[in-house]
């Protein structure tokens, strides 16, 4: 469609009929994000509410609609890339973010890590290593003043704030290891997500475990045996060994339907509920 007959469509989305707009609504979203920067121009030179409320609605059911693409797409063949889904659950609140900054700030973490790495440090070491230029130099820590807030679970927020919960901490602490091949991996845990130190020469071999939400306490199987008791929980597989990357993005959706639950958004809510649905089915 040619950009003067999308800006007649978009003229006419102030009408009264609510079929009428439904059709319009319609064809504009079937058009997709091509259409988004002139629905944007219209937004800034209207100053009719009712317009500028509907270019509002189909601006973001174009752009959800392209992240359930996106994370359709990546569950299918592109789930090895953690980052990539959790910047895709990223773009559903940060729609228009720059990406380059959460790559930049990851790098820099690697860096800062590479730089006093040495070949033969042990397992322990490194953890040390890790946790000093995590939590002290960079400054993560643990979301505790305001647990449940969304913000928790977008990466470019808790880059951003240094502040994050269990699941995102664990997310970034791994992606950094993993890019300096130190094998550490999410391990899907009741109530507390945590991360396992496998070893390198028996890769099903569990090492020890890192509790990221308490400054990468390190803790062994007895402990996560003992909080898996105290929940009447058995101690099996799925709770003390690593996850794949497609539970890690359904845990991070399910923190977030409760976070939306706790502030009372009811529509944000149900569209994360949506994109969980979509990846539950796979």
């Amino acid at each position: 469609m040619k950009e003067h007959e999308l800006k007649a469509l978009i003229s006419l989305l102030d009408d009264p009929d609510v079929d009428i707009y439904r059709e319009l609504e319609d064809k504009l979203i079937t058009c997709g994000p091509e259409v988004i920067p002139i629905l944007e121009q219209s937004w800034e030179e209207s100053f009719d509410v009712l317009l500028q409320s509907r270019v509002e609605q189909i601006i973001h059911k174009i752009q959800f609609n392209e992240v359930q693409n996106d994370l359709q797409l990546w569950t299918m063949s592109n789930q090895e890339d953690l980052l990539e889904g959790l910047l895709i659950v990223n773009r559903y609140q940060y729609p228009n973010l720059g990406e380059e900054e959460v790559y930049t700030k990851l790098a820099e973490l690697k860096r800062s890590v590479w730089y006093h790495l040495i070949y033969d440090m042990s397992p322990l070491e490194k953890i040390k290593l890790l946790n000093n230029i995590m939590f002290r130099e960079f400054g993560l820590s643990g979301n505790t003043s305001d647990y449940h807030a969304p913000q928790n679970s977008f990466i470019n927020k808790v880059l951003e704030t240094k502040k994050g919960n269990p699941i995102s901490l664990a997310c970034i602490y791994s992606i950094v290891a993993q890019r300096l091949d130190i094998p550490i991996y999410g391990v899907n845990l009741p109530k507390h997500f945590v991360l396992a130190y496998m070893n390198e020469d028996n890769p099903e071999e569990v090492l020890f475990y890192i509790n990221v939400f308490n400054r990468g306490q390190v803790m062994r199987e007895d402990d996560i045996r003992s909080f898996l008791k105290q929940l009447n929980l058995p101690a099996s597989e799925d709770y003390i060994k690593p996850c794949d990357n497609v539970a890690i993005i359904k845990r991070v959706l399910r923190n977030l339907i409760a976070a939306y639950d706790h502030v009372a958004n009811i529509e944000k809510r149900e569209e994360i509920q949506l994109l969980l649905d979509l990846i539950e089915r796979k």
